[in-house]
């Protein structure tokens, strides 16, 4: 896999991490009552849950690269219907305006590590939008020349990595960086970008050949 790949799947992962979702809403929650290693142990159950849904796409990748190229075409096909759904929901945003998320309500008390780590880990687990993620990138990202598997883990590494940086940051710097998160302004521009990425991304994976 080639340096230009990885910086093409790096961004589009990116662009993902940084938008508005989930993960920085329990974050969100996490810190301000329960502390900055909660906050990181919400982290650790995020890629806990990305490997989950890691290994079970490369899976089905691999086994639909192997044995049938209609298969192939139809997941291909979905994969690309998914993305540039996600660009034009982000470009309907975008022209229409972010809704401001309202404060988050204290917790009753303290979480510990452990429950940090499980809600993080459940937060994902039952997002079926990072499967979606993955099975919708994979096909064009990987050849089968090069090994799906290995290719595929190095993706599913990546995608960690970027989450790992994203809310560390967000949790080192929360107060800074959700205030900046919550600008109307932000929000709209990051959707704007985000759709139009995420569009020529699913117009490629469309006319990509097996």
């Amino acid at each position: 896999m080639d340096l230009a790949t990885l910086l093409s799947f790096s961004f589009i992962a990116a662009l993902l991490v940084i938008s508005p979702g989930p993960n920085g809403v329990l974050i969100a929650k996490t810190v301000p009552t329960s502390g900055k290693v909660a906050g990181f142990a919400n982290i650790a159950g995020f890629i806990a849950a990305f490997q989950v849904h890691g290994t079970l796409s490369i899976l089905g990748i691999s086994l639909i690269l192997v044995q049938s190229a209609q298969a192939f075409f139809i997941v291909k096909m979905l994969g690309a219907a998914y993305l540039c759904w996600i660009g034009l929901k982000a470009l309907r945003d975008a022209w229409t305006g972010v809704a401001i998320p309202q404060d988050v309500a204290p917790a009753r008390k303290q979480r510990t590590l452990a429950k940090a780590f499980i809600e993080g880990f459940l937060t994902n687990a039952f997002n079926p939008k990072v499967s979606m993620f993955y099975l919708a990138a994979f096909p064009q990202f990987i050849s089968q020349a090069e090994g799906v598997l290995g290719a595929s883990f190095t993706l599913v590494v990546i995608h960690s990595a970027l989450n790992l940086l994203w809310f560390s940051a967000m949790v080192l710097l929360f107060a800074r960086l959700a205030q900046m998160a919550r600008g109307g302004a932000f929000q709209r521009w990051l959707k704007g970008i985000t759709g139009i990425v995420f569009i020529s991304f699913g117009a490629k994976l469309a006319t990509l050949k097996p």
